[in-house]
């Protein structure tokens, strides 16, 4: 089973760039686009409550919880 990131979704439903959420949880670009691409080995609950304050969504918005194997998203 993997988790998968789904911030760049997120991102373009409420039309911000990734250098402005970075501003504005706290984060540095960098941290930010690892995390965007599936790099990140964990994320902090703080880190995902700026990001979920700021995108106005729910955690589930942004995680999405996959089988292995399974590339297509849904």
């Amino acid at each position: 089973m993997t988790i998968r990131i789904n911030l760049d979704v997120m991102l373009a439903r409420r039309k911000m760039s990734s250098k402005e959420l970075a501003e504005s949880v706290g984060i540095t670009q960098q941290n930010l686009s690892i995390l965007k691409t599936g790099k990140a080995r964990a994320v902090r609950f703080s880190t995902l409550d700026a990001i979920c304050r700021v995108l106005d969504c729910q955690p589930g918005d942004i995680l999405e919880h996959v089988k292995d194997g399974r590339e297509s998203r849904e």
